[in-house]
């Protein structure tokens, strides 16, 4: 009997282990109830947009940036070096962004379509089409802050 609760004990920690190296984060997760989604750092609710503004008004790159929109259009993937979903979102401002989500990474975001919200967070980098937010998934290296697409009721990273 104590060989079987040593054993589940260590089963325990091996999944903790794994809990907190992102073991299981690869695939999508349900975005958060609405209470949990208060305390989510993630959500819009606590996401400064003005921070995404900013930079496309001082022509800023390298800035993390969250916001919320509807697509405008679904573009091609980008197949060339590391695969990206590519799409245009049209910001409650009237500003327009280019979404690159590298689906190598994390899982692809099915049924893409325009006119359907939007959530992001990611890097912003300045064009003067409006920008483009990348980096929207997780840095399997852990050297760059996580960011996030919020789609269909499910949040992809």
């Amino acid at each position: 009997m104590r060989k079987l609760i040593a054993f589940v004990g260590l089963l325990g920690v091996i999944y903790a282990l794994a809990l907190q190296h992102g073991a299981f984060d690869r695939a999508a997760a349900p975005i958060a109830s609405e209470a949990q989604a208060q305390a989510d750092p993630h959500s819009t609710q606590h996401c400064d947009e003005n921070t995404l503004a900013s930079a496309y008004r001082s022509h800023a790159s390298r800035v993390e940036v969250c916001g919320h929109g509807i697509i405008a259009k679904v573009l091609k993937d980008d197949t060339q070096g590391t695969r990206h979903q590519r799409f245009i979102v049209r910001l409650p401002s009237g500003q327009t962004v280019l979404i690159a989500y590298n689906f190598d990474l994390a899982p692809r975001i099915e049924g893409l379509r325009a006119g359907a919200p939007i959530e992001f967070a990611g890097e912003y980098e300045w064009n003067g089409q409006g920008g483009v937010v990348h980096w929207t998934h997780r840095d399997p290296g852990g050297h760059h802050p996580t960011g996030w697409i919020g789609y269909g009721g499910r949040q992809y990273q």
